[in-house]
């Protein structure tokens, strides 16, 4: 404060420094509400086109309980609702996760499909179904669950072996490694009874079809926790990504962030993986998008990823509806055949930008 010729006082002009810290969160405000604002757009997209397309007011009467159509009605409320909603916890789950595996490993090429996290959910849903029996979706919830807490912790433990923490080439090799093994392990167990194991084929292609309130009710409070967690560990994660020693020197509790980052990836990638099945390169893309948008702080690019994944998976899953219509295709492979040339691009860069 400083006092001026009439006696009162006014704040002192503040430095470069602090104008360009609230013109970067100025910016980042605007970018989150303007995706925001496009995630809103893709939800209604998703309501409202498919094998049957319905007008945006005819969708907004039928969520509000207007007079309607019955085929629309139905349409809108039994089918497409409860599939636009588990396209947004799917991903935001898959992108969040995305991001935190990127950061605890200081690896741009990792994601719940490559180090082995998806391949570990689908490993013990097999065990489900040949052991145990089940059948329906919400019952995959807590095998995926299982395995995919058994898979993180398995690539954490392979590529920490031998002195020193794991270094991300490490963390990545155990990863792949362990998606290959799993990955026939699963082939031969659907193998011994086809006609048993067809619905944990469509489940493997990763799908939003069979979306139902029953499978996504005891996952909801699972996603959310999760997504808690991994915007709770944004901030000491900027500190990890200094690595482990400097981390520790600035008073950062590294065992205990990677605690919390393994919990929020179990939660997330398990539950995103039960409901929909293995969906790639979401986690892959997303924090990229994000990193590019917000900048290297993590607090924002797990924001960031956990609005802007969905877009890409709703938007995917309009595009599976109508590209064979009447028929469609699984989500996954929209996916894919989108992140693919991403993956490409970025491995034919020249030097991979560091996390």
């Amino acid at each position: 404060m400083r006092t001026v010729k009439d006696g009162s006082s006014e704040a002192a002009p503040a430095g470069p420094g602090a104008r360009a810290i609230r013109r970067t969160r100025t910016r980042r405000v605007t970018v989150l509400l303007f995706s925001i604002a496009v995630l809103l757009v893709a939800c209604v997209a998703s309501l409202a086109i498919g094998s049957r397309p319905v007008p945006p007011d005819i969708v907004w009467q039928a969520l509000t309980g207007g007079q309607v159509p019955a085929g629309d009605a139905a349409a809108v409320v039994d089918l497409r609702l409860p599939r636009t909603v588990v396209g947004l916890l799917v991903g935001a789950a898959l992108g969040g996760s995305g991001a935190i595996i990127q950061a605890v490993t200081r690896n741009p090429l990792a994601d719940p499909g490559i180090l082995g996290v998806s391949a570990g959910a689908g490993f013990f849903v097999a065990i489900g179904i040949a052991v145990f029996g089940v059948t329906a979706p919400a019952g995959y919830l807590w095998f995926a669950l299982a395995g995919a807490a058994v898979a993180t912790v398995g690539v954490f433990a392979i590529g920490s072996f031998g002195k020193g923490s794991a270094r991300p080439e490490q963390l990545l090799l155990a990863g792949v490694a362990l998606s290959a093994v799993l990955a026939g392990i699963i082939s031969t167990i659907r193998l011994s009874d086809p006609r048993r194991f067809n619905a944990l084929q469509v489940w493997e292609a990763g799908t939003l079809r069979n979306a139902d309130w029953d499978a996504l009710g005891p996952a909801i409070p699972i996603l959310i926790i999760g997504a808690i967690i991994a915007v709770i560990v944004g901030a000491p994660l900027n500190t990890l990504a200094l690595g482990d020693d400097r981390a520790s020197a600035l008073g950062s509790s590294v065992g205990r962030t990677r605690a919390a980052a393994i919990i929020a990836i179990t939660l997330l990638a398990g539950g995103a993986t039960a409901i929909a099945g293995p969906i790639a390169f979401v986690g892959l893309m997303i924090p990229h998008v994000a990193r590019w948008a917000m900048g290297p702080d993590y607090r924002w690019i797990v924001i960031m990823s956990l609005v802007l994944a969905p877009v890409l998976l709703l938007g995917s899953d309009v595009i599976a509806r109508v590209v064979a219509w009447p028929g469609e295709v699984p989500v996954g492979i929209v996916t894919a055949f989108v992140g693919a040339p991403v993956l490409i691009a970025l491995v034919r860069r020249g030097k991979l930008r560091q996390l």
